[in-house]
């Protein structure tokens, strides 16, 4: 295969053989011009280029995030998969699918045009805020500090009997000074941060690309820690309606995929900054093996262990009463409905979607003729060469 479709693409060039633009910093040579079809591009994928790791290692994981996706689902006494109890979970698997989906066909389209390179990275960072928002919605409903206090039409949760020893002091206490922050700016504060991302991405292909790297990596910072907040209260304060066991236990857990979910955004975050190990080899890692193969591996064991987070907190949901608080403490927290749900995200995907259209007119304008100019010089040097 790799073989046939070495004679069906052009030859790969060095970066001294294609536009600036679409030069990467230590990566020397296994560039496509930018005027591949479509057909090309996807052919592409069996090619191996300076894209092709890219493409591989966040399009196989969709599979992967699949597999793992469908354990709550089998559960005993789960309820059927359109329940509105796994909405959040559906919405959080819709921004991880779009996440690996634009990501991986970013760095396989992106060699159509200059202006469609453009398009295909506004598309992938667009993705990025959805997937947080989405994060936010499964956290919110599953590791918000009183998740599981859910109406989820399942008797057995509604039958639990008030325990004496909780006195109405402690149950009141699982929601501090913190609960208007949840109950109320929590999901708006994700979308608003969520927008502010795009924004700042999206600008660095038009200004700061010096610094564009470090300003893509640190502009979700400030998302991350909005949407985690959820799970620092709960690490940080012991459930007052949990027998101590079991709230250290579900504590435990948590903490453990939590840490390794941050630990392994830190190394996606080094190697996309550091541009290790191209930078201690130029040319060497053109092919396999560069910063961003490994900055997209990170990223996908973060999203994996993250999964496995809020797996663990819809089983102890789903499998545990003792989770649910009585029906006689403080009002219940609102369960999952369509508009809390389905209806942010589409909000703030209609958002998104035109935040990219701004960006990709203005792509348009500047990118439409340079384009084809480059596309002149570049088949006139490939005629005068065979001559």
């Amino acid at each position: 295969m790799f073989l046939n479709c070495g004679q069906l693409l052009p030859p790969l060039l060095r970066h001294a053989d294609v536009p600036a633009r679409i030069t990467e910093s230590f990566i020397l040579s296994g560039y496509r011009f930018p005027n591949y079809s479509l057909a090309q591009c996807l052919l592409s994928a069996f090619q191996p280029t300076n894209e092709t790791g890219n493409f591989w290692t966040h399009f196989l994981p969709v599979f992967i995030f699949a597999f793992y996706f469908l354990e709550p689902f089998g559960l005993e006494g789960a309820p059927p998969t359109s329940d509105p109890f796994f909405y959040p979970l559906w919405n959080y698997f819709m921004g991880v699918l779009c996440l690996l989906m634009a990501s991986s066909m970013a760095h396989l389209l992106n060699s159509m045009s200059l202006v469609i390179r453009e398009v295909c990275f506004f598309v992938d960072y667009g993705t990025i805020s959805a997937y947080t928002v989405g994060s936010s919605l499964a956290y919110y409903y599953y590791i918000h500090p009183r998740a599981g206090i859910l109406e989820l039409g399942i008797g057995r949760h509604n039958n639990t009997h008030q325990d004496p020893s909780l006195s109405s002091s402690s149950l009141s206490s699982a929601m501090p000074e913190f609960s208007v922050f949840f109950e109320t700016l929590y999901i708006p504060s994700s979308c608003l941060v969520a927008i502010i991302c795009v924004l700042a991405c999206c600008n660095t292909r038009q200004r700061w690309r010096t610094y564009r790297y470090i300003i893509r990596t640190l502009v979700f910072l400030l998302p991350f820690l909005v949407a985690s907040t959820p799970i620092f209260y709960r690490l940080l304060h012991s459930s007052p309606y949990l027998p101590t066991s079991s709230s250290f236990s579900s504590s435990a857990s948590m903490a453990q995929f939590f840490c390794r979910h941050c630990f392994w955004l830190v190394v996606s975050a080094l190697f996309n900054i550091s541009k290790i190990p191209e930078r201690l080899s130029p040319g060497r890692f053109d092919i396999w093996g560069h910063s961003h193969q490994w900055f997209h591996v990170c990223t996908f064991l973060s999203i994996l262990d993250e999964l496995h987070m809020i797996n663990g907190e819809v089983r102890a949901i789903l499998l545990h009463p003792v989770l649910v608080v009585p029906p006689a403490t403080p009002p219940h927290l609102p369960g999952p409905t369509l508009s809390s749900t389905y209806g942010v995200m589409l909000v703030l995907q209609a958002s998104i979607a035109s935040i990219i259209a701004w960006f990709s007119w203005c792509a348009n304008s500047i990118y439409k003729p340079q384009g084809d100019q480059l596309e002149k010089e570049f088949l006139s040097k490939r005629h005068l060469k065979c001559h």
